[in-house]
């Protein structure tokens, strides 16, 4: 799949000496979406607002689709939509008067047809003449997504798209990014929500303290890094694991009825087999035994706390 935007050797640095960005490196694929997971400060907004035309870069450059974000500013930024993580939309404009004046701003002809398949796909039609302040606060974050396509953009990034939004209608916006995806946009996103980048990323970038520090297929990227536990059931309860079984690391659960054993998917040999051997040997006995696989939470966690 070819990269719609190239990323080489980027950092910034603000004035105050602050360096928020420190060589960055990334291709984004036509086609896909891709989440950007990092802490607070960690340099998500700070890499948006330069490849959207926002912030200028300290060092290195940005191609948009072989066009130079600098060089080629007009042609770049056309093909790109932003939505901001802040609801910043005009309190008092109509849906529709909003989102057509945001396809103006790009010299773009009136083009009603687009804006109304834009307010279907968004669920926005029936609103189109509702004025801003009167729509709830999913509401509005749909009306910055729709300005954000209202000038048909070939990408689209969404900084934060959940934010203060409730379970449910997170989930259909979900269905809304899939359903963008599937048109042919190129959906970058951040996020604080690691399920939504489980749930709806082909790949996933880790940034902290400026620094691109992983950049993986989400399937490979839980298949190298995650672990799996084995919880046994036992038939009888467990005060404290016998010596002989020290070199599994153990842990005792639920009040000594359960034993964990964690282990690494990619090691050459699990010990499953030899743990259980030795157990029979030490005179214990399970019940059940059930299996639990990392999930991106932890790796990113365990990421994110490595020492720099």
């Amino acid at each position: 799949m070819p990269s719609v935007i190239t990323v080489s050797n980027l950092s910034k640095t603000y004035k105050s000496g602050f360096q928020a960005l420190k060589n960055v490196n990334l291709q984004i694929r036509e086609g896909e979406i891709f989440a950007l997971l990092g802490p607070n400060g960690a340099g998500k907004t700070t890499l948006i607002s330069i490849i959207c035309g926002i912030v200028n870069a300290s060092e290195g450059s940005v191609t948009v689709a072989g066009h130079d974000i600098v060089r080629d500013y007009r042609q770049t930024r056309a093909m790109i939509g932003l939505v901001p993580q802040e609801l910043t939309t005009d309190a008092f404009e109509s849906v529709w008067a909003t989102v057509s004046f945001s396809r103006g701003l790009f010299g773009k002809p009136a083009n009603p047809d687009h804006i109304a398949k834009v307010l279907k796909q968004l669920s926005l039609y029936d609103r189109k003449d509702s004025m801003i302040r009167t729509l709830s606060g999913g509401m509005k974050r749909r009306v910055l997504i729709a300005k954000a396509l209202a000038h048909e953009p070939m990408i689209l990034f969404l900084d934060e798209p959940t934010a203060g939004v409730d379970v449910e209608l997170r989930k259909d916006m979900w269905a809304v990014v899939r359903g963008l995806r599937d048109a042919g946009v190129t959906i970058i996103l951040t996020t604080h929500y690691i399920d939504e980048a489980e749930e709806m990323a082909d790949r996933i970038g880790v940034i902290n303290h400026g620094e691109l520090i992983l950049v993986e297929e989400k399937r490979e990227l839980m298949r190298k890094l995650g672990k799996k536990q084995l919880t046994l059931e036992l038939h009888t309860k467990l005060e404290i694991v016998p010596p002989s079984l020290s070199p599994y690391r153990l842990e005792i659960a639920n009040g000594g009825s359960e034993l964990i054993y964690t282990y690494d998917t990619q090691a050459e040999r699990t010990g499953i087999t030899s743990l259980l051997k030795d157990l029979g040997e030490a005179g214990i006995r399970f019940r059940d035994l059930d299996t639990k696989q990392s999930s991106l939470e932890e790796i990113f966690v365990s990421l994110v706390a490595r020492p720099r």
